[in-house]
């Protein structure tokens, strides 16, 4: 039995059939080309300008900078204010992501469960403190906050000595956590409940028929669904965590005696760079805080992957 081989093509062919493939790759980089230049811009050269800066000292008797390596990196390291905001921000992670995520999820479940009356009334009360700017929100909350003024003055007052002191030493953190809780649970709300939305209604059915209920339904059905977005709602708050800035630097001048310049990660790298001049050792700050996230996020993706799969 004898084989047929395939017919083999002309030179010709192949070298127009290459000619063309380059020219649709080259259309194809002419039309990505604007987005890569912007990202380099934006993105690219700042980081690379941060990583060149961090490897240089200001010298203060001599003027003029120097390089010193990995010198900065060294000494952030070894730096205590650095570690003591890290540790705070990792604290209000700790504490405050999973109540936020808590609430959210609840609220998610709760309109989507077609049970809550006004549910799109609901939905965009909860939404709409997102839609407030940060530094707005900040001055809101601040006034509030007041030992001398607002709602929790009046309410000492009432009471006739300090029971509600949201900007002491003790509760700062928490009166911060409130805040970003009130901004960023309508966000995160919608991110879920639009995971909710698109959730095949085969499974509810196939619950139905098997007797589940309510409850059975969300432990069983819902949450399985919607495991990716809660995945990177989470992942989107652990970066936002170690970001705080503009609710502790705000409140700062309300409460100086506990908000310190490096009460977070941001903050000290902020007050080094526009306070201290310290140009280089800031952008350390901010490299190495940036790489701590990245790896904590990339730790949890990895972990809620294997857990999904």
């Amino acid at each position: 039995m004898t084989s047929i081989s395939p017919p083999v093509q002309p030179r010709s062919v192949r070298s127009v059939r290459r000619g063309r493939g380059s020219r649709v790759e080259g259309r194809g980089w002419l039309f990505v080309a604007p987005f890569l230049v912007v990202f380099a811009l934006v993105f690219l050269a700042p980081i690379a300008y941060a990583v060149w800066l961090s490897l240089f000292r200001e010298q203060v008797f001599f003027g003029g900078t120097e390089f010193v390596g990995l010198d900065n990196y060294a000494a952030v390291l070894g730096d205590g204010k650095f570690w003591e905001s890290f540790l705070r921000v990792l604290v209000f992670l700790v504490v405050q992501v999973p109540v936020m995520l808590g609430l959210a999820l609840v609220a998610a479940l709760a309109i989507d469960s077609a049970r809550l009356h006004a549910a799109g009334l609901f939905r965009i009360v909860i939404f709409l403190p997102y839609a407030v700017p940060g530094v707005v929100a900040a001055l809101m909350w601040g006034f509030i906050y007041g030992d001398h003024f607002g709602l929790a003055a009046d309410l000492n007052e009432w009471l006739g000595r300090k029971v509600v002191e949201p900007l002491s030493g003790d509760w700062i953190l928490a009166s911060i956590g409130n805040i970003v809780t009130w901004e960023f649970v309508g966000y995160n709300m919608l991110i879920l409940y639009s995971a909710l939305k698109v959730v095949p209604h085969d499974l509810y059915e196939a619950a139905a028929i098997d007797g589940a209920g309510a409850l059975r339904t969300v432990v069983s059905v819902k949450l399985p669904a919607i495991r990716g977005a809660l995945m990177i709602a989470t992942i989107f708050s652990i970066i936002g965590s170690f970001q705080l800035f503009n609710e502790p630097n705000i409140l700062r001048s309300l409460a100086p005696n506990a908000i310190s310049t490096f009460y977070t990660p941001n903050m000290y790298a902020y007050n080094l760079s526009f306070g201290g001049q310290q140009y280089d050792y800031s952008a350390t700050v901010a490299i190495v805080m940036g790489v701590i996230t990245a790896v904590i996020a990339y730790v949890v993706q990895l972990r809620g992957s294997r857990k999904g799969a």
